[in-house]
């Protein structure tokens, strides 16, 4: 049975809410109760999010039903988007109401656990109340992270952190974010004075073992933690052996790691093959270099077609720019009400609205960027349309996901080329996708610049050797293979010492005592 090792009250909760428990859900439970880290690789819609959160939610109630749930942060949610972080908080709400119902129902003792979203949109009021009264699960975006991080107040709030849950991390690892998030999770785990146990949600990626690794780190803990009797300690990662969810092990795949050293992160991957609605639309027209403004006319009309052919369509376009120019002409043939747009630079209060529209069913199309193409919960989307290649496979089936999200639904997807070049690439990527094939994910590696903003955060906060700086950055998978010599040089510039006198303008941010050999922040660095 898979709920057998919840309360009653969680499983109670579940069993009427869901038919049954996702194969993400039935491998990943396990491990999480374990305490061991886990990586859920799905495609979306297979309940990933609440697989993580459950088993989480399920720790804290068996505290609060004991009396012993503190007001303090016991779980990190991290995602790559604020609205992805707003819409957690939201999902959040039905779990934690009816396993509190049920609670009640079984006599239990009444308690709340309570969440919080801390990013760049959270009014100062809410931070205020969040420092008087710390959230159990505080839901984040990577920057917010690092902000907290560099305050007493959030230092406080999270030194008493126990899980972190990295939503959608395939959209991290490979980019400087991901670099600057690995950084942070050092921090943070250095500030718990514990290892933490770290759970990633991916779609699934080609080399998985390397989100993996991304995830956990490459420092060894000083710092072993008991698990079901054995320890264990975190380390550099070797080969990996990585199974997927049809595997008849009747346990999660656990990567192998090497002889000593190495840590173990359980990989449950269901896999990524699945049906799908995928077509081409090709203008009446022929194509040429440059989409001339008649073609244009001609794939507005035929986006109108689509959209009222349809319940609520999600059309994705790859700048801010287009997605405005889109809504406009789309508007004025469907109506004004029907048609809105959703990106990075829109207001907070336009964003959140055009989200509640599209959850309510109000509106007929949304013109959207990656602001909506990680895991929201965008109602009842039956289709989506990719104006020009999105460049990527994974980005594709990411937002083609989008359309019929949930369990056994068949995602719809329309891809209108808008060149002649951009045809001959959509073509190839949507062979791709019948091939089951899928682009090659490279972390980022020793990224000096993103090193740089992290050791003048660092320093700031307390004086540390060179020796523990070292060993702490290295512990970040992306900067394993740091050389001294490089995080040096990096010491150097930062505190003043530059190759030449092109740089001799910029301030030093930190004093660098060779002699005892350490480092600490120059008086005011902490405003810059």
């Amino acid at each position: 049975m898979p709920l057998q090792n919840f309360h009653p009250a969680v499983a109670s909760w579940f069993a009427q809410t869901f038919p049954a428990p996702t194969p993400a859900q039935v491998r990943a439970w396990p491990a999480i109760q374990s305490g061991r880290h886990a990586l859920i690789a799905a495609p979306t819609g297979s309940g990933k999010t609440l697989a993580a959160f459950l088993a989480a939610i399920d720790e804290l109630v068996h505290r609060g039903v004991a009396g012993t749930l503190t007001d303090e942060t016991h779980i990190v949610y991290v995602s790559p988007l604020k609205a992805l972080s707003n819409d957690v908080r939201i999902n959040l709400q039905a779990p934690l109401e009816g396993i509190r119902a049920e609670l009640a129902k079984l006599g239990a003792p009444d308690f709340e656990i309570r969440t919080f979203v801390r990013t760049g949109d959270t009014p100062q009021s809410e931070r205020d109340a969040m420092k008087r009264r710390p959230p159990h699960i505080v839901v984040t975006t990577p920057e917010s992270l690092y902000i907290l991080l560099g305050s007493e107040s959030g230092r406080a709030m999270l030194a008493s952190t126990r899980s972190v849950i990295i939503d959608e991390i395939h959209a991290l690892a490979p980019s400087k974010r991901g670099a600057h998030l690995a950084l942070s999770l050092e921090r943070l785990e250095a500030l718990c004075g514990h290892p933490l146990t770290r759970i990633g949600l991916s779609a699934t990626q080609k080399p998985i073992g390397d989100v993996a690794k991304f995830l956990v780190g490459a420092r060894i803990s000083p710092l072993p933690r008991e698990v079901g009797g054995e320890g264990w300690a975190r380390g550099a990662f070797g080969t990996a052996d990585v199974q997927s969810a049809a595997s008849p092990q009747p346990s999660p795949p656990t990567i192998k790691l090497s002889e000593e050293r190495e840590p173990t992160c359980d990989i449950i991957d269901t896999g990524y093959t699945r049906a799908r609605d995928l077509a081409l639309e090709l203008p009446p027209a022929p194509l040429s270099a440059v989409m001339s403004g008649d073609v244009w006319q001609l794939v507005y009309q035929r986006l109108a077609e689509l959209i009222e052919a349809h319940k609520t369509t999600l059309i994705f376009v790859n700048t801010r720019r287009m997605a405005e120019r889109l809504a406009r002409h789309l508007s004025e043939l469907l109506g004004k009400d029907a048609v809105t747009s959703h990106h990075g630079s829109l207001a907070r209060e336009q964003r959140l609205a055009a989200e509640q529209k599209l959850k309510r069913g109000e509106l007929r199309a949304l013109v959207a960027t990656a602001s909506l193409e990680l895991g929201i919960d965008i109602g009842d989307v039956d289709l989506v349309c990719q104006i020009a290649s999105p460049r990527s496979i994974s980005t594709f089936l990411q937002r083609v996901g989008r359309a019929n999200h949930s369990v056994d639904g068949m995602p719809k997807g329309r891809l209108f080329p808008l060149s002649r070049d951009d045809l001959v690439e959509c073509t190839a990527l949507l062979d791709a996708v019948r091939r089951d094939e899928l682009d090659t994910l490279h972390v980022e590696r020793d990224t000096l610049d993103v090193l740089a903003q992290q050791i003048v955060a660092i320093a700031a906060e307390e004086e540390i050797s060179v020796d523990d700086l070292h060993e702490l950055v290295r512990g970040a998978y992306p900067f394993a293979d740091l050389s001294r010599t490089q995080l040096q040089n990096v010491l150097d510039m930062l505190a003043g010492r530059y190759p030449s006198d092109e740089f001799a303008e910029l301030r030093p941010r930190i004093v660098w005592d060779r002699t005892a050999g350490v480092i600490r922040g120059r008086t005011g660095v902490r405003r810059l």
